[in-house]
């Protein structure tokens, strides 16, 4: 399957979500309706507890859909199970606030673990990390293990790692929370050159408004509810 050959990358309809059961139960999310092209770099903001996150967890079957329906790169995550779970993640970037870095590991060593699990991309991988990790302004820091690096650095190590096997669909969490203005704009680049140059869809959430102007979308989620969406590069 080619992710990349399908109508619409992320197909969301009437998704409803809650938390707990019962009479405790709280709904999160209300009959959201979705719809991002390969290639579209979306952004989604909204206010603290509207849901945006509970959508992104949803999209990267982090969590399992109750209501409604959704599509993404061709699965229905509504029915993904075993090894079809498996390979829908493989073609998922994850981009979270907390880079969660292994302490042992330099920087290249990080991307490269996350590289191994692609062996069918084994080629010149080793250049391409170091090409990933010096565009991202860490050509000097191949060899930096976390305690070594900034708190920024850090997320740009993660970041590398999230896109070093070219995924079809990347998900980030507030990606550029820990970064400085010149960086942030490295990153942006970065994602949006992989959105209308390699196909790849990028769905964001954040609350920086330094990277609304970025994205094809500006999505935004209040009390759970679709209140906007709207092109920005047409």
């Amino acid at each position: 399957m080619n992710p990349n050959s399908q109508k619409s990358a992320i197909a969301v309809e009437g998704l409803d979500y809650a938390f707990g059961e019962g009479e405790t139960a709280k709904q999160v999310l209300f009959g959201i309706d979705l719809e991002l092209a390969p290639g579209e770099f979306a952004i989604m903001t909204g206010p603290s507890g509207s849901g945006k996150t509970t959508l992104l967890s949803l999209v990267g079957a982090l969590r399992r859909t109750q209501g409604g329906r959704l599509r993404s790169i061709g699965y229905d995550l509504g029915r993904l199970e075993g090894s079809r779970l498996e390979a829908y993640r493989r073609n998922l970037g994850f981009i979270f606030q907390l880079h969660n870095l292994f302490p042992a590991l330099t920087a290249f060593q990080s991307v490269q673990m996350a590289a191994d699990l692609h062996p069918e991309e084994a080629g010149q991988m080793d250049d391409r990390i170091r090409a990933l990790l010096t565009r991202l302004g860490l050509g000097e820091r191949l060899d930096y293990r976390p305690h070594q690096l900034s708190g920024g650095q850090r997320q740009r190590v993660a970041i590398a790692r999230a896109l070093i096997h070219r995924p079809a669909l990347v998900l980030a969490d507030e990606p550029t929370a820990a970064l400085d203005g010149e960086n942030t704009q490295i990153v942006l680049k970065l994602l949006a050159d992989l959105a209308h140059e390699r196909g790849t869809t990028v769905l964001m959430v954040t609350q920086d408004a330094r990277v609304f102007e970025s994205a094809d979308r500006l999505i935004h989620l209040v009390d759970g509810r679709l209140d906007s969406d709207v092109r920005t590069n047409t």
